[in-house]
């Protein structure tokens, strides 16, 4: 039993689709679920329109009727004549968003970012079911929020393991051995049965949900590159694939930015020691990369970049010492206003921190550490990390740079930067 995720880009236009299904024909004797994204930049659009509806903006309307008109075009190039049940089924998607925007939001506006946003996943699935069954693939549509269940947490759901267990082997399990499944990525259900979603990029947890609650023998996840590579091409004219990684090391370039894999997906297959492939839906027969327990160092050090990131830095009134108490209160306001920690810092007179520079929050942020510290803050900063770092490898990346923040481990090396002026 393998499971595969096929993200947005892989499922951007007809074409797309088209070679999802040649891809899966070559599967046909292998249990096989599949976890599919929304299409292409949907989930984009459908933020938008969230935020316009919660904005009450008179362009509500009109980003409605581009998602649409997406989605229908793409099944006329699919399908012939209007007579597969496709159009209704999707048709009968989009009702759910037209009954929603009728009246004036009446609702917490992350309860309503998830009942919008969430279509896209739903769309997709219905397009890839349909075309895998026009194609002689036997496909089942199936609904993930009837699997994976969650809190109430709208936007970041918190997976209640148990429950999603029990209802995968019971229901979904027997169902594996007659079709190929077809489900979404990214969303799940609250025991109320109202729609919450993941964290966006989830659709890579779901995926690692689902191969874990079934025991699978392999989760692939097909990109649009040929497999991990040991820096963003947008980055580096020069990449290199890395062929094999540990859980370990994907689990530490996940949580440093790397965007490749989702960072929750990693912790579901090591507790089942589950591989993981990342491979190529643009050269399928390509080899990947594989993530196992299999502990090598990697074979060429790895970069990682994050842009648009905030410094800031905090210091006690009095010049007394930053200690476990200060500490304390500093975190509990981070955690108060969802501020994520990027790298950070501590000196005896002052703890500095970089975050992904969100204007609003961290306004918010500052003003409430300011009735208590002096605090001091830098913008337009870029966060670069190298996984098994030396010195040439730190070199390469400083080059025409101010170095405000360096954080040094055994393997890993960060430093907060600027253009020299």
């Amino acid at each position: 039993m393998e499971i595969f995720k096929f993200g947005g880009a892989s499922v951007k236009d007809a074409d797309g689709v088209r070679n999802l299904a040649n891809i899966v024909r070559d599967y046909k004797q292998t249990e096989l679920l599949i976890v599919v994204s929304a299409m292409g930049k949907i989930t984009d659009k459908l933020e938008a329109l969230a935020f316009a509806y919660l904005e009450q903006s008179e362009q509500t309307h009109s980003i409605f009727e581009e998602v649409k008109h997406f989605h229908f075009s793409l099944i006329e190039e699919l399908f012939e004549g209007k007579n597969n049940t496709v159009y209704d089924d999707v048709a009968n998607t989009f009702v759910e968003i037209d009954w929603l925007i009728e009246d004036e939001p009446d609702n917490d506006a992350d309860y309503i970012y998830d009942q919008i946003v969430s279509i896209g996943e739903v769309v997709s699935t219905k397009i890839v079911a349909a075309w895998l069954n026009e194609t002689n693939n036997k496909a089942l549509w199936v609904d993930a929020r009837n699997y994976i269940k969650t809190d109430n947490s709208y936007r970041e759901g918190k997976v209640d393991w148990d429950k999603t267990y029990q209802t995968i082997q019971r229901d979904l399990l027997p169902e594996m051995q007659k079709n190929i499944i077809v489900t979404q990525g990214f969303i799940g259900g609250t025991s109320e049965n109202y729609t919450t979603t993941l964290g966006r990029e989830g659709s890579d947890y779901s995926a690692a949900i689902f191969a874990s609650c079934l025991n699978a023998s392999a989760l692939t996840i097909w990109k649009d590159v040929p497999g991990v590579l040991n820096a963003d091409p947008k980055w580096f004219d020069e990449t290199e694939k890395i062929a094999q990684l540990s859980y370990h090391d994907a689990i530490e370039l996940t949580y440093y930015g790397a965007t490749v894999i989702h960072p929750k997906t990693i912790k579901p297959l090591q507790n089942k020691g589950i591989p993981l492939f990342v491979r190529s839906f643009i050269e399928p027969e390509g080899s990947g990369t594989a993530i196992t327990k299999e502990s090598n160092p990697l074979p060429v050090p790895s970069f990682i970049f994050k842009v648009n990131q905030a410094l800031i830095s905090i210091f006690p009134r009095d010049y007394s010492f930053i200690i476990e108490e200060n500490l304390s209160t500093i975190f509990e306001l981070f955690h108060q206003y969802k501020i994520k920690i990027n790298t950070m810092l501590n000196s005896a007179i002052s703890f500095s921190v970089s975050v992904d520079d969100d204007e609003e929050k961290i306004k918010k942020l500052i003003a409430a550490l300011s009735t208590q510290f002096t605090v001091k803050y830098n913008k337009n900063l870029e966060l670069v990390t190298i996984r098994y770092y030396n010195q040439q490898t730190i070199e390469r990346v400083a080059v025409e740079k101010d170095i405000l923040l360096e954080v040094k481990s055994r393997h890993t090396c960060q430093m907060v930067m600027k253009n020299k002026a």
